[in-house]
């Protein structure tokens, strides 16, 4: 195991080198929050993959792969789904907005008003539910490594995120997301997969041992498949998370192409986690929960060397999605709650160099706050869970309808967010957290009440549609982000 603690230690103190090295290109808010406006396909394309494909979907891809075959796929391509789709219709007129937030596309769209606060803690409370379920993981995996105690774990592992996050922001995410999506590449797609595979007999022999409906593609059920694509696919067109990769592109078309790749190659991850997944059943088909088989397989099949590769990959996975959702966690909380609560404008100028520190405090504070939580809370899934249903039932219609519909109203969007909120809180309360009713009918319920009130109540300004269709245009500066007030 000696190897093995080498190549995970070697990977943890190039992520805090990382780190320190964002910490000298940081030196503006828009350098800090969104690398400066200014990846290339590449860096875009490996980042965005890689703050998508977190822990969730490595560990508990695998898990779903053990539990039904290939159709555990689903849930990780509805992900790809989402980015797909969200590359190739939103993310070029997203990029263009030169905003840092999604509540400031709502100001920017309906011209202010308390809908963007309400977003922003609602938007606020899904990243920091995100950011938890991913250090949460990190329990798992140092304990196939180290056999260490879960807090120790969870403390050592949100601590490195924290620190480099804290450090150099986006610029230093963007650098050791990049190097993550390289390690899961290797560890997950070019050793796993294959080495899974051939330990289970090839595929043949995982045919004659399992049931065939492990190789249904629709064997998970087409309920499930319908959750996963209302939770995941439409989480990925709303979430700041997301958005905030989105803003990192230096043109629309690394926007759309570079988000592009990034889906497909989700596409491709989906179907590797199900199949090792499968693999795993074979060879140990009476583990005590599915979400074992990740940790199991590695443990037990994987030389030693190529475990601490894999295993590496594994804590990229969960460190990539972690540090993405704890960036967007602190940008929301400063920039769309604190600086209203505290009355400073709706933005700040993006040169002004003030703002660095500002949200490096939050991030070490956000982070602080994650660590705790995750400590806290047992229940991985329902925290996720929750998150999602908030994140979609609340935001999904007004964020779209922003974007589609130009009748849309503020009044619309705040009771959209308010009424969709709510139904969703007291379904989860009544029918329980994991049940689908909560999204189906809290979705329903925000939709209805955004066409109700904005039909209802007057139309948004002239002014306030003229500005947004120049800044969807690209015609309007970053600095130009104070969104027209509404007629009252």
């Amino acid at each position: 195991m000696a190897v093995d603690y080498t190549v995970i230690v070697v990977y943890l103190a190039g992520m805090l080198a990382m780190g320190w090295w964002g910490m000298r290109r940081a030196r503006s808010k828009s350098e800090f929050l969104v690398a400066g406006r200014r990846l290339g396909p590449s860096l875009y394309s490996g980042t965005m993959a890689a703050i998508v494909l977190g822990g969730a979907s490595t560990i508990g891809g695998v898990g779903l792969g053990y539990q039904y075959g290939l159709s555990g796929a689903w849930m990780v391509f509805t992900i790809g789904l989402g980015l797909l789709a969200l590359s190739v219709f939103f993310s070029a007129r997203i990029a263009r907005l030169k905003v840092y937030t999604v509540s400031e596309m709502l100001d920017l769209r309906y011209g202010g008003g308390r809908a963007g606060i309400i977003s922003g803690v609602v938007m606020w409370a899904y990243t920091l539910m995100l950011a938890v379920t991913s250090t949460i993981a990190y329990a798992t995996i140092f304990d196939v490594l180290f056999d260490m105690n879960r807090t120790v774990a969870i403390v050592l592992g949100g601590s490195i995120v924290v620190a480099y996050s804290t450090l150099g922001g986006m610029w230093s995410i963007t650098l050791t997301d990049m190097v993550q999506f390289v390690v899961k590449t290797i560890g997950v797609l070019l050793l796993l997969l294959p080495i899974a595979v051939v330990k289970a007999g090839g595929f043949s022999e995982m045919k004659a041992q399992l049931p065939t409906e492990y190789f249904d593609p629709l064997g998970i059920g087409g309920e499930t498949i319908f959750t996963y694509v209302l939770i995941y696919t439409f989480g990925m067109l709303i979430g700041q998370d997301i958005w905030q990769r989105v803003f990192t592109a230096r043109s629309d078309r690394t926007a759309k192409w570079g988000g592009t790749v990034a889906g497909t190659y989700c596409l491709a991850y989906a179907l590797a986690g199900a199949v090792i997944g499968t693999a795993a059943k074979v060879l140990y088909p009476k583990l005590a929960g599915p979400d074992d088989a990740f940790a199991t397989i590695v443990k037990h099949e994987l030389p030693v060397g190529v475990r601490g590769l894999v295993l590496a990959a594994a804590l990229a996975a969960v460190m990539s999605t972690s540090s993405g959702a704890l960036i967007a966690c602190a940008t929301v909380a400063n920039n769309d709650i604190w600086s209203r609560l505290r009355g400073v404008g709706k933005a700040v100028p993006a040169e002004d160099h003030d703002e660095v520190k500002g949200n490096r405090a939050f991030i070490l504070l956000m982070g602080l706050a994650v660590i705790a939580t995750a400590i806290a809370i047992d229940n991985v899934v329902e925290a996720l869970t929750v998150a999602y249903n908030l994140l979609v039932g609340g935001l999904l219609v007004p964020i779209l309808g922003g974007l589609a519909w130009k009748r849309g109203t503020v009044h619309g969007a705040l009771a959209s967010v308010v009424v969709g909120g709510l139904a969703v809180i007291v379904l989860m309360a009544t029918y329980g957290i994991l049940a689908n009713e909560p999204v189906y009918y809290g979705l329903l319920a925000s939709l209805a009440a955004y066409l109700a009130v904005s039909l209802a109540t007057p139309a948004t300004d002239t002014a306030v549609l003229a500005a947004w269709r120049e800044r969807l245009a690209g015609r309007s500066s970053e600095l130009a982000s104070e969104p027209v007030p509404a007629s009252q």
